[in-house]
């Protein structure tokens, strides 16, 4: 990363002689008042409480609630992080009783068989990755067998992860073993590692929906109730060349390590968000779980320096609270993030959070929840929002490439999985590295 030539900017602010590459957002999108209606705002906003305004005092000071139960928790204490960023191997296995940690092959029937071998088997043949806790394995094998036959290939090869295998080395031996085509199915998680070990194979993968999140089938609009359609699309679909992303992490004793993503990263609060959910509740509840990771990232959320820099453009500096790098937009419950962001254009899109105090994360809600996920896609509502007042609580920028590198190590999340805390991250896409199935007359524009 080159040394800026001007002087550091608070804030973030925009050089006006910058050559950062144009979001289409900025054509038809301000959101928000200027940083002085902000400055005023913020004088006339009542001080916050230490405590959240739900949580009911206990009055009697014995510890005892409403219901006349004991120990009622500190809602402060309740709310504050557990101040640890968990590494990828500290993470609770999410995995079935008695499950062994090592890669398998299974059968038809479910029983485990050595993991070499399939290569005997004449092709096509298609090969099934599968989370045996997201995924109904004995119906998804039995399914993939019955479509197989139908379509004249040999007999499907199985693989279940585990919790020392999330789908990237058990794929890596499908395609040893001579697959012609893998499906995947599992949590988001599981479809980030095979991914990561299909790309630049040219064997296509087919995303039967399973788990919660469902954020690449989302945003490829794939039928996410019906796995079969899926299965079906392997042997009669058709095929998208889609981008896949790439973070080289650098932490801070200097090692480094390079990881895909297909959906989005993050380096940040939405990282800590990711860290501080908690599992069991996740497992539990989906996508709906990452509330409590934001109850107890949000009270000490502070915004840390980044130094920035897309390809081919200038060298940044600002104050954030969050800078994601994305190949897809949209998010579970209908949200859109990033409206224009395509799997399919060879170009990453950046956002960067930047609210100052309460009414800057206001604003910051408003632009995700109202203005892009619903105003956008009426004329009227682009009407509106084109007459609004520039405010930097979320900027967007594009680009091949970014490297962001944090004055401290910072949390860092891909597709949902936290991946421990970084100084650096250099981000580049990968373009048409990935061949997904969609099913047959699939319509793909706008993906």
């Amino acid at each position: 990363m080159a040394t800026p030539s001007d002087p550091e900017r608070e804030g973030g602010s925009p050089d006006p002689d910058a050559t950062d590459p144009a979001h289409p957002a900025d054509a038809i999108y301000a959101d928000g008042p200027s940083t002085e209606e902000l400055a005023v705002a913020a004088e006339t906003a009542p001080p916050p409480t230490d405590a959240p305004a739900a949580a009911a005092p206990d009055t009697e000071g014995d510890g005892t609630d409403e219901s006349g139960g004991t120990d009622a928790p500190d809602p402060v204490e309740a709310a504050q992080p557990d101040e640890v960023i968990r590494e990828p191997e500290d993470v609770a296995p999410d995995t079935a009783d008695d499950e062994g940690g090592e890669a398998r092959r299974v059968s038809p029937g479910g029983e485990t068989k050595p993991l070499g071998g399939g290569e005997e088997r004449p092709s096509p043949k298609a090969a099934l990755v599968y989370n045996p806790i997201k995924a109904d394995g004995d119906a998804l094998r039995a399914t993939v067998t019955r479509l197989s036959a139908q379509a004249g290939w040999s007999e499907p090869l199985f693989y279940e992860t585990t919790v020392d295998d999330l789908g990237d080395d058990v794929t890596r031996q499908a395609l040893e073993a001579g697959a012609d085509a893998v499906l995947v199915a599992g949590g988001d998680g599981t479809v980030r590692a095979v991914s990561e070990a299909m790309s630049g194979s040219g064997v296509p993968l087919s995303i039967v929906p399973s788990g919660t999140g469902n954020l690449l089938a989302r945003n490829l609009k794939l039928p996410l109730t019906e796995p079969e359609a899926m299965v079906r699309a392997v042997f009669d679909g058709d095929s998208v060349p889609m981008d896949v992303g790439w973070s080289k992490l650098k932490r801070a004793d200097g090692k480094t390590e390079e990881r895909a993503f297909v959906v989005m990263g993050g380096m940040g609060l939405d990282a800590a968000m990711i860290a501080n959910t908690n599992a069991q509740l996740k497992k539990t509840v989906g996508w709906v779980a990452y509330v409590d990771g934001a109850a107890r990232s949000l009270p000490n959320a502070k915004p840390f320096r980044v130094m920035y820099q897309l390809a081919g453009a200038r060298l940044h500096s600002s104050r954030v609270q969050s800078i994601l790098f994305a190949n897809c937009g949209s998010l579970p419950a209908g949200l859109e993030l990033i409206p224009e962001a395509s799997v399919t254009d060879g170009a990453l899109d950046i956002v960067i959070f930047q609210p100052k105090g309460l009414f800057g994360w206001i604003f910051v809600w408003r632009r995700v929840a109202w203005d892009n996920s619903f105003l956008r896609k009426f004329r009227a509502g682009r009407r509106v929002l084109a007459l609004r007042t520039k405010d930097n609580s979320v900027r967007y920028s594009r680009g091949t490439a970014i490297e962001i590198a944090a004055q401290s190590a910072q949390p860092v999340q891909l597709d949902g999985d936290e991946f421990g805390e970084a100084v650096s991250v250099k981000t580049r896409v990968d373009a048409g590295a990935l061949l997904v199935v969609v099913p047959k007359d699939h319509a793909t524009d706008g993906l």
